[in-house]
Order: structure tokens, then sequence, then C-alpha cells
């Protein structure tokens, strides 16, 4: 019987093909052991993608998928602090097929982002971690991607990649409601498709990954005002020589923000890049191979280890962080569900 001291945190791996999601403990020395799968729905109604976001006391996991073709839905789990098992707590309709999904610093509102509805929506969360009906559903430009509140848990930013657009919103933590901020958008490249963004963890930058283009956006981040200044670098994400068409997918930052990745489909890499914490100015370290077409990818909250889900193999691949150089070493592969399209690592309750 495994035990919380066995692990140093736990990885949730959701399976958009089985519609499951794969527990695994991770182990100091960076081995995984797998420890459940728990289903999300059973019949399976649909493979589509699946996304993963924790509450910010790593209490709740909530799933996002699709229960019909019209049907999209959010569950919420309970974790278990001493095994890493989730225990179901409810499910609840959502307006539109979520992309992704983040809480609020506070944990009682639950943000979605849905690509294939153009909008991005706010859900109360109760006290017992069940989400509640959407409080607010604000239309987008199209393929809205990602949806993160800031630091201070005042501002939100959201990303549509269509529109080559990171909108900025004022947030009121006590009501859950989104108004545009001033100005409401800052406007990416065009063809760039802005995807995901990070903040840094100790700065005020905020990180964008741009899907379309294959290129990181910096931006100074204006923690009073919540509002984006115009990207102060534009820097490649992808190998070279690289051939084919850009289609960029992850990025995380480490805790101590000193090193960040971004992860590449076409190539399967994951480009690490060292991080001026002045600056917040980035100069790349080096691409490594990783698992087939990477969608998602995850660091452990202590920044030793990155794990990295391959939607064609079907895999993750634990890779170490060179604590001194930001490098990159795979280790093994652990077999997880069918095509994994988000992995998120906690360290225990």
């Amino acid at each position: 019987m495994t035990r919380t001291g066995d692990f140093t945190s736990f990885a949730y791996v959701a399976n958009s093909g089985t519609q499951d999601i794969s527990v695994l403990g991770l182990r100091p020395d960076g081995d995984l052991v797998a420890l459940a799968s728990v289903a999300v729905q059973r019949p399976i109604h649909t493979g589509r993608s699946m996304v993963l976001a924790p509450s910010p006391d790593h209490r709740r996991l909530y799933a996002a998928y699709l229960s019909g073709p019209d049907q999209a839905m959010v569950a919420a789990f309970a974790i278990d602090a001493e095994t890493g098992n989730l225990r179901r707590i409810g499910a609840t309709p959502l307006a539109a097929p979520s992309a992704y999904l983040s809480t609020d610093r506070s944990g009682r509102f639950l943000f979605s982002a849905s690509y294939a509805g153009n909008l991005v929506t706010v859900n109360a969360i109760g006290a017992d971690g069940a989400v509640g009906e959407a409080l607010q559903v604000i239309p987008t430009a199209s393929m809205a991607h990602c949806i993160i509140a800031d630091r201070s848990n005042r501002f939100v930013l959201h990303t549509s990649l269509g529109g080559d657009l990171i909108y900025q919103r004022r947030f009121d933590p006590q009501s859950g409601r989104l108004s545009p901020n001033e100005p409401p958008v800052v406007s990416a490249r065009a063809k760039a498709g802005p995807r995901f963004i990070v903040f840094a963890p100790h700065a005020d930058f905020a990180y964008v990954i741009n899907e379309l283009d294959g290129a990181v956006d910096v931006h100074r981040f204006a923690a009073t005002t919540g509002t984006l200044d115009p990207a102060l670098q534009t820097i490649s994400a992808l190998p070279d020589p690289f051939t084919g068409k850009p289609w960029c997918a992850d990025i995380h930052i480490r805790p101590d923000g000193r090193f960040l990745y971004v992860s590449e489909r076409t190539s399967s890499v994951i480009t690490a890049f060292a991080v001026d914490r002045a600056s917040g100015r980035l100069s790349r370290i080096a691409c490594h191979e990783t698992v087939r077409q990477p969608r998602t990818f995850a660091i452990d909250p202590a920044g030793s280890w990155l794990l990295a889900a391959g939607q064609l193999a079907d895999r993750v691949v634990c890779h170490a962080i060179d604590a001194r150089s930001g490098g990159l070493t795979a280790r093994r592969e652990y077999p997880v569900g069918k095509n994994p399209t988000w992995i998120e690592v906690l360290a225990p309750a």
C-alpha cells in the first residue's frame, strides 16, 4: 500500500480517448508509479479533448469533457491527500466545450475558455468543491484558448487564437464577475495564434506561446492596472532546422522562475529557455526530443522533473531538469490512457 510519504507529488493525466484520468505517484528519484485509473464518464460518448484544473489548495480537481455531441460538462473530484486518488463530487453542464480550465486564486470560481464556442465562462464553486451554474458567459473572437487570473486575483487575461487577441479584464473576487479593462484587448501579430499564457512567479512578466508561428512573446505586466505592455521580446520555440507547420502547444515556467519551457507537436520537442528575472527576457538553451506529439506537459512543484504526455504515444515521459543549466534529460516512459491531452502535477494537500 502506498502512502503520501512514498511520493513527492501526484500526477493526473486526462486521457480523452478513454475518457479517464491516470493517477501516478512521483517518487523523489523521478520514478512514476501507476496508482489508479479514474473514469470520467462511462460509457464513453466522445473522445474529444479533456482538460484539467486543480484548486489552489490541491484538494480538488476539475475535468472538462463532452458527454455528447452538444453537451459540455465539468466534473469535480476530491483528492485524497494520502493516496492521491480521486473521489467524484459531481458534474455540471458548461456553456460550451472547454479548451482550458482554471480557478481564481481563491478557488471560489471556475474559469473556462471555449475554442469551439468562441467564449469564456465563469462558474461559482461551492464550499464542497462542486461547480455551480454559470454566472457569466462572455463571447469572444474565434478560438478562445486560455483564461487565467493574475497573482492579485483582481485581473484576468484570456486569449483568442483565431482573432490574434489577448483580452484584459478586471475581476471582482467577491461576485466572480469579469468586466473589460482599459484597454480591453492587446493585439498579437497577424496569424501568430496566441494560445496559452503563464505569469512569472516572482515578477511582473507574462509569457505567451503562439501556436501558429511557434514564437514566445514576452510582455511586462502592469500589476497595478492589470494590463500588458507591448511585447518586449519575440523568440522562436521551433527547432533549427524546422520543416512543416508550426504547432506549439503548452508553456510552463519553473517554480523558481529561472527557466521556461514550450512544447511543439510537429517536431515533438520541448524547447528550454533561461529567464533573465530582472528584464524578463529569454535566451534559448536547447530543443529536447520528447514523447510523440506533446500537447501537454507539467513541472513538479519542486522544479526537479518535467512530465510530458504524448497524444500519439499514449505515454508520459519523465525528464530530469538540470538545476544549473535548465536542460532536460529524458528518463523512462510510462503508459497511460489513450490520447492524453492534459497533465497536472500536484503536491499532496
